[in-house]
């Protein structure tokens, strides 16, 4: 899901009022240029206008587009709320009815199974809940609107390319706001780059075949850069004395300098083949896992923090590891404690991006600068006492 959003677990409570796109201008002006960069592009016009001809834009997909409420949560909140033991068994029996097909991917792409397992929960609870929003529509009015159309004019276009190949309808085909399709979730350009025909059919069928869902996951995942056979997340212990300082995704050492400062897994061994990172969702208080290189190409198909240690951590459980130790983490924010604390820290000169009450990686840093400067324990996860002393 390139554009790192959640699309079943959207809360939709929207606005009545339509949110304007002022950027693209007229939004039919917008259509009839893209329609004409589409001939330029070499389509042919009577299939420019066949794919243009039903396009509206859609006030729902803006209200999603500005609905990112779930981000706010904090990791364990957020993680109780998409794993239960009933995903996990449903995921465990599903790794086994496609075990071919996994098989298959560990050989092509070195891919493990929990990974994609648990992208096919959270995308689409596995393929019950792809999104019922018209895909050509949300793509030509998120390329239109003033946030992201950079990203979005070219998905356009891809789509167009698939109908042209016989595999989107502009009319029907359905997914999440975001345009993304099937049951793993990926833009049209993705899909023509990394769509794989798994069941032998001609076509790549993202919404309707499983192992052609799970295929192009794969091939998706190797393309950003995944690492054949080496672990993404492992939950770990710390020593009490240790300097929490070192903790957050942006520092990293080799795994035996690591064991070295007292860090132990909290099952198995720790993988010494690579370097890695110490990350605390919610302190020195609650959980501590070790991610390893994997670990980032999570940010390729999902930028929230939080989604990607939950589905990270999801994947381990559907591969056996146990569940974790959630501690006892201090008290955080609330979204609008944390925008405070986000106004606050801007104003002290830290770069936190856009102040929107998520805690993000940029907030996370400067938090954990704070804390230093100010003797707190720096593990990055800001409290009432933190706010309080800012």
């Amino acid at each position: 899901m390139r554009l790192k959003t959640l699309a079943f677990v959207l809360c939709f409570a929207f606005s009545p009022l339509p949110l304007l796109a002022a950027c693209g201008g007229s939004f039919n002006n917008f259509v009839q240029n893209m329609k004409a960069e589409a001939v330029s592009k070499g389509h042919a016009p009577a299939s420019v206008d066949r794919f243009f001809s039903g396009i509206r834009q859609s006030q729902s997909v803006l209200r999603a587009d500005r609905d990112q409420g779930m981000f706010q949560r904090p990791f364990l909140d957020f993680s109780r709320n998409l794993i239960s033991d009933a995903r996990l068994s449903k995921g465990q029996r599903l790794g086994r009815e496609y075990d071919a097909v996994f098989d298959s991917i560990d050989r092509r792409y070195g891919v493990s199974r929990g990974v994609l397992l648990a992208f096919w929960a959270f995308e689409t609870a596995y393929g019950t809940y792809q999104g019922d929003f018209n895909t050509a529509n949300a793509l030509v009015t998120l390329a239109h609107d003033c946030r992201r159309p950079d990203l979005f004019r070219p998905q356009v276009f891809a789509a167009l390319e698939l109908y042209e190949m016989g595999d989107f309808d502009p009319k029907t085909t359905t997914g999440a706001w975001a345009g993304e399709i099937g049951m793993v979730q990926m833009l049209p350009r993705d899909i023509l780059e990394n769509g794989q025909d798994a069941d032998g059919d001609g076509h790549v069928r993202l919404k309707t075949s499983a192992p052609d869902a799970l295929m192009s996951g794969a091939a998706m995942l190797a393309d950003f850069g995944w690492r054949r056979g080496e672990p993404w997340l492992q939950e770990v212990r710390l020593p009490d004395n240790f300097d929490w300082s070192q903790t957050g995704i942006h520092i990293t050492k080799p795994v035996s300098t690591w064991a070295d400062m007292g860090v132990t897994a909290r099952s198995g061994n720790l993988f010494r083949g690579a370097t890695a990172s110490l990350i605390l969702p919610q302190g020195h208080k609650g959980p501590a896992f070790i991610t390893y290189p994997n670990f980032n190409i999570y940010f390729d198909w999902n930028q929230s923090f939080t989604y990607v240690v939950t589905a990270a951590y999801f994947a381990t459980l559907i591969e056996g590891a146990p569940k974790m130790d959630r501690g006892a983490p201090d008290k955080g924010l609330n979204a609008e404690q944390m925008k405070a604390l986000q106004t606050k820290l801007q104003a002290r000169g830290h770069d936190v991006g856009k102040v929107d009450g998520i805690l993000g990686a940029r907030t996370r840093i400067a938090v954990q600068l704070e804390q230093q400067r100010l003797g707190l324990p720096a593990d990055a996860w800001p409290t009432p006492a933190l706010l309080g002393k800012l």
